[in-house]
């Protein structure tokens, strides 16, 4: 199974956004999935329901982190080397998508219970949200 295969489907069985594309590349990179997936739970709705940055995206930034991030603050080639990406990662993302903000991506501000419910009624969460997984692991697999 890919890992764009791996994202989706613990997008579809209600694992957020962020916990399925961390959950898919975590292990490649040294991290436990069991943590990996505790550790981006918060991040899930653009930042814990408040509708900011996708999921996504911050978990496609975490990822990034954990392969090209420094490990010690005087390692400026590394830092350079995920900030890099981490760009590289967030224009592709904005290519396909025109932005990284939840809200806009959905057409809803998931923050207020009202337009919440509607998305959800909707079923943006199934239709649009598994766009932004696939899309992001996509792109992480080409910029990795």
């Amino acid at each position: 199974m890919t890992q764009i295969q791996t994202a989706t489907k613990l997008f579809d069985e209600g694992f957020a956004c962020s916990q399925s594309i961390l959950g898919s590349f975590c292990e490649d990179f040294g991290l436990d999935r069991k943590v990996a997936l505790k550790l981006t739970d918060p991040f899930g709705a653009g930042m814990r329901g408040q509708s900011e940055t996708c999921g996504a995206v911050t978990g496609a930034l975490m990822v990034i982190g954990l392969k090209y991030g420094r490990t010690r603050a005087d390692d400026l080639l590394a830092k350079e080397a995920a900030a890099e990406l981490a760009q590289e990662f967030v224009k592709r993302f904005k290519e396909r998508h025109g932005t990284i903000v939840c809200k806009a991506l959905l057409g809803y501000d998931i923050s207020i219970s009202e337009q919440y419910d509607i998305a959800d009624e909707s079923g943006y969460f199934k239709t649009k949200c598994p766009n932004f997984v696939r899309d992001a692991a996509e792109i992480l697999e080409q910029i990795l």
